[in-house]
């Protein structure tokens, strides 16, 4: 367990950077295969934007619309139950603040079960908790606040849904609060996602752009009871997604069949990169199928193989023994693969089996 002390200001580095990438490897040929993000390669094939979604403010029956859908890819009972904004991430504080009343009385206590996205850590102490990180599920039930990335990134641990509904009713019990981000919950088999036992105690943070390829619209959603996304909406305010984001949104969803056959090729490839890491000599750990996981003694080295022949992959400073792959697409299965052929690399890998 450990109690980490409130700060501010703190920022996070996350993948995706190529400007920065490029800075720490100058001689990295170009393009970058950037396989940092875990971001579905093969994005949603939406169709020409009609003009309208640019030059007019969006109408809220659209907005209602993209609700509507999502409530029922997600599970949720009704668009009631559905609030949207530019990401989840800044929804995770909106969504604090509703369940609690608009402040966080002093002493009150957050858990978060890690290791795990460090970005909701920063926001919880932001908003004023006294935070704990663990990786013990039953210490959760002492907070005021828990959160829960189910299936975990970067590891893709899954918590069971009784086990979670076991936690939001203790929540619930005692007026606290149980925040499920199931971010990645879309490439899982159905069966784990908690989005249709949202209510009292339990809310649940579904982001729309990791699978359907569309991480540059900014679109995430609070799936909560009527009253808690009602003060979400009022602090959002109107417009808060933009027109072409809810046209675009709003297809995808309703595409049942894209999504479908888009699972299998997710399963397939994911199959790929695993095979191909194995065969290079590095133990996969975890992961979803938009992003596998390997721990390596030499990853800080291998990072920088990788970097040298641009090829960017996901480090963590706090855990330099992991590295993160997401999904190639096009000339990148090659490059990556000519990579991990080679000889330089494979006597890294297989350094210290």
């Amino acid at each position: 367990m450990q109690n980490v002390e409130p700060v501010t200001g703190q920022t996070i580095d996350h993948g995706g950077n190529l400007a920065g990438a490029s800075t720490r490897f100058p001689n990295a040929p170009k393009p970058w295969i950037d396989l940092s993000t875990g971001i579905n390669p093969h994005a949603y094939p939406h169709s020409d934007i009609a003009s309208t979604a640019f030059c007019r403010l969006p109408e809220p029956s659209l907005l209602q619309s993209l609700k509507t859908e999502a409530a029922k890819v997600y599970g949720a009972a009704s668009a009631q139950n559905v609030a949207a904004a530019p990401g989840t991430q800044i929804l995770l504080p909106l969504l604090v603040e509703a369940a609690f009343g608009g402040s966080v009385k002093p002493g009150a206590k957050a858990a978060i079960l890690s290791p795990t996205y460090a970005e909701h850590a920063r926001m919880v102490r932001l908003a004023g908790f006294e935070l704990i990180e663990t990786s013990n599920f039953e210490e959760l039930f002492a907070a005021d606040l828990a959160l829960v990335v189910n299936p975990n990134n970067p590891d893709g641990r899954l918590i069971e849904r009784v086990e979670l509904l076991r936690l939001a009713s203790h929540m619930a019990s005692k007026g606290g609060l149980l925040v499920v981000d199931e971010a990645f919950m879309d490439v899982v088999p159905s069966g784990h996602s908690v989005a249709g036992d949202i209510g009292a105690g339990l809310a649940v943070l579904r982001s729309f752009g990791k699978f359907y390829g569309l991480a540059g619209l900014r679109l995430g959603f609070a799936l909560a009871a009527p009253e808690d996304v009602n003060r979400i909406e009022a602090r959002l305010g109107p417009w808060a997604i933009s027109g072409p984001a809810l046209q675009v949104a709003t297809r995808a969803l309703a595409d049942i069949d894209w999504q479908n056959a888009m699972r299998k090729t997710l399963e397939a490839e994911a199959a790929r990169l695993n095979e191909m890491l194995t065969e290079a000599g590095l133990s996969v750990v975890g992961g979803t199928t938009l992003f596998r996981l390997i721990r390596h003694p030499q990853s800080s080295a291998l990072y920088r193989q990788l970097g040298e022949a641009g090829i960017l992959v996901r480090p963590f400073v706090e855990r330099p023994e992991y590295l993160r792959f997401g999904l190639p697409s096009g000339d990148g299965w090659e490059r990556l693969t000519k990579l991990m052929a080679s000889k330089p690399f494979r006597q890294l890998a297989e350094a210290e089996r």
